[in-house]
């Protein structure tokens, strides 16, 4: 039996950045750190104004120094980035995790001293920041993200207020949010407490009958739970009022990203999902049409919420991920094989918060009843390993088709995936009849009469 060989990993000697720099960050306090043949006195410490930080890029550049790593505290180092940066400096942002583990150096002084010795000998590596228009479109996406917690916080608060007072609108109706519960609602608080006159405000599309939610009216109208109800209801249309004004502005910021495509000689196709569409993919999927230069929506799986977030969390340009497999691991979504002593020790994928990759995990989850190739896969895979590691081998493909797509510049072509699916179909039909013939059986095909 042949020992099968391992792949062997080329590593490149480091670079050695003698022009390099440390910056250990703080709420109140940076500390700073040059070489020792840069300045007489190669650590400093300033305060977090803007004028101490325009001081400390000037000293830098006085320094000679020409790149910096800089550890990612919290919000702490986003101003200063953006300083540094603008300076020309080349800035890495560094994990915390992968420098903590010496001992012996706990101190602020120590690590803004460690990580310039380290970043000098191409020990770091840089955390992945996008261009800045796509930050910008990322805090706002973010922004938004707070702004519709908030907004369901104040809907369980109402439903809260209807338990307490025990009105069983909520349970009766689907969506105490939508036409029918709203109506209702701002009804009981304009004092109308006649359970026929409010169950006649129910719309046309409410599956419960009229003395169904009648009977759901029926309750104990205490005053301090209207006055709940009532903030909460105010507070739910405030925050509502807010995510429509975050999302004029996000459109806003989509205007400004170029064009991968001439939108007129080559026209957005329309779209192959047979569901309804929701109302901002009328806005949305053509602005990401343009931006990426394909049509991803076209992906089974992806819609426009999900490239929304690809677009706000990594851009349109990919540039910096070399490979497919650089992005999925990025992604935290390829197995992290840890081998030792010709061992596997563990093959788990990193935990990782990634938002980009919780859409492509969520999006994968959405392919268990769709008819198509990837939604074969996802339901093969599922009932092979189960649906936790069914989900992230789903999302890993989802996350290379959406790399290849983008790079390469091409659209989606179902009959590729099909094809792989007719392929595996024969290898199981191939495994199967070796089977039964080791078995001592033939396997015959089921006459047609018999399957319709």
């Amino acid at each position: 039996m042949e020992k099968k060989s391992s792949k062997k990993v080329e590593l490149s000697p480091a670079a050695l950045r003698p022009d390099a720099a440390g910056i250990d960050i703080g709420p109140t306090e940076i500390y700073v750190a040059v070489g020792a043949d840069r300045d007489p006195e190669p650590v400093r410490s300033f305060e977090t104004f803007t004028g101490e930080w325009n001081r400390l890029a000037d000293w830098l550049e006085q320094c000679g120094i020409g790149t910096v790593a800089m550890e990612s505290t919290g919000v702490y180092w986003i101003p200063l980035f953006q300083i540094l940066e603008g300076r020309g400096l080349e800035v890495y942002l560094v994990n915390a995790r992968h420098y903590k583990n010496v001992p012996g150096r706990k101190t602020d002084v120590a690590d803004c001293q460690w990580l310039p010795y380290l970043h000098a000998v191409g020990l770091l590596r840089g955390s992945f920041r996008p261009a800045e228009k796509v930050c910008a479109l990322r805090t706002l996406l973010r922004h938004r993200e707070g702004l519709v917690q908030a907004a369901s916080q104040e809907v369980q608060h109402r439903q809260k207020a209807l338990d307490q007072m025990n009105l069983q609108l909520h349970h009766v109706i689907s969506d105490i949010t939508g036409v029918t519960g709203l109506a209702i609602v701002d009804a009981i608080l304009a004092g109308e407490r006649e359970g026929r006159r409010l169950a006649q405000l129910r719309d046309g599309r409410i599956r419960a009958s009229e003395e169904t939610i009648i009977q759901s009216l029926q309750g104990d109208y205490r005053a301090e739970h209207l006055f709940t109800l009532q903030q909460s209801l105010q507070a739910y249309r405030y925050y509502r009022k807010l995510i429509g004004q975050c999302e004029r502005e996000m459109r806003r910021q989509l205007d400004k990203f170029d064009s991968k495509i001439d939108v007129e000689e080559h026209p957005l196709p329309p779209s192959s999902k047979k569901t309804q569409a929701r109302a901002d993919e009328f806005e949305l999927r053509p602005q990401q049409y343009r931006i990426f230069g394909v049509d991803l929506t076209q992906v089974p799986g992806l819609n426009t919420q999900t490239i929304q977030v690809l677009l706000g969390e990594i851009g349109p340009d990919f540039s910096k991920f070399p490979t497919a497999s650089a992005f999925v691991s990025w992604l935290g979504l390829c197995p992290n094989n840890e081998v030792s002593g010709g061992k596997v020790l563990r093959t788990r994928t990193r935990k990782v918060k990634n938002r980009t990759a919780l859409a492509l995990r969520l999006a994968a989850q959405s392919l268990h009843h769709q008819q198509s190739a990837l939604g074969a896969f996802y339901r093969r895979m599922r009932a092979k390993l189960g649906a936790p590691k069914a989900i992230t081998a789903a999302a890993h493909k989802l996350a290379r088709i959406i790399y290849h797509l983008v790079t390469a510049g091409q659209s989606y072509d179902e009959s590729i995936f099909i094809l792989a699916e007719k392929k595996h179909a024969a290898r199981r039909m191939t495994n199967l009849t070796r089977q039964a013939r080791e078995l001592g059986y033939e396997l015959a095909p089921i006459p047609a009469a018999v399957v319709s």
